[in-house]
């Protein structure tokens, strides 16, 4: 059943691909500290402190319980001790207040991981992960960013299981490069 409902957000996905101005790979990730969820609890993020630990993984989701976001959260969250492994950070972003959130980030993201709110759009469109197709809401966008700030990965695809798969690979290669 879960291949049947992926096969149609796929479909839909790749009828209407709009184009994003996603940062691109070796630019500057901008800094930026938010209210997120955790577990269904509020917590600080700060993008600068995450980045001291290791690289992190920056995904940006249109809205909290649709189908392709859920999908992809239930992919991150299954893969999020891997990233930890690496010491990599996971972190979701979008314009969902933070009740939708609290909830959110325990069924979907089954409290692996934290997600940003963002419902003034501020750091989706400092990404330039802003939808064309819906202003205000985020696009289906990933980063990975190296510690040093620099991005490594920009992913934009319809695809939200492509989004873990291409991160997880990311993250690889830099943990390769620099044991």
């Amino acid at each position: 059943m879960k291949r049947i409902l992926f096969a149609s957000v796929l479909l839909a996905g790749a009828m209407a691909l709009p184009a994003y101005a996603a940062l691109t790979v070796g630019a500057k990730a901008p800094t930026f500290a938010t209210q997120a969820s955790l577990g269904g609890k509020h917590i600080d993020f700060n993008m600068a402190d995450a980045l001291k630990k290791g690289p992190v993984v920056l995904y940006f989701y249109p809205a909290a319980f649709t189908m392709g976001c859920t999908i992809e959260a239930h992919e991150f969250a299954e893969a999020t001790d891997e990233f930890a492994s690496m010491n990599a950070t996971v972190v979701g972003v979008s314009a969902d207040n933070l009740e939708t959130l609290d909830r959110f980030s325990v069924e979907a993201c089954r409290n692996k991981f934290a997600v940003a709110a963002d419902p003034q759009a501020t750091v989706i469109k400092s990404y330039e992960a802003e939808n064309t197709q819906r202003p205000g809401r985020a696009a289906r966008i990933s980063y990975v960013i190296a510690p040093d700030g620099n991005i490594l990965l920009s992913l934009q695809s319809n695809d939200p299981i492509e989004h873990v798969t291409k991160t997880k690979e990311a993250v690889k290669a830099y943990k390769a490069a620099h044991p």
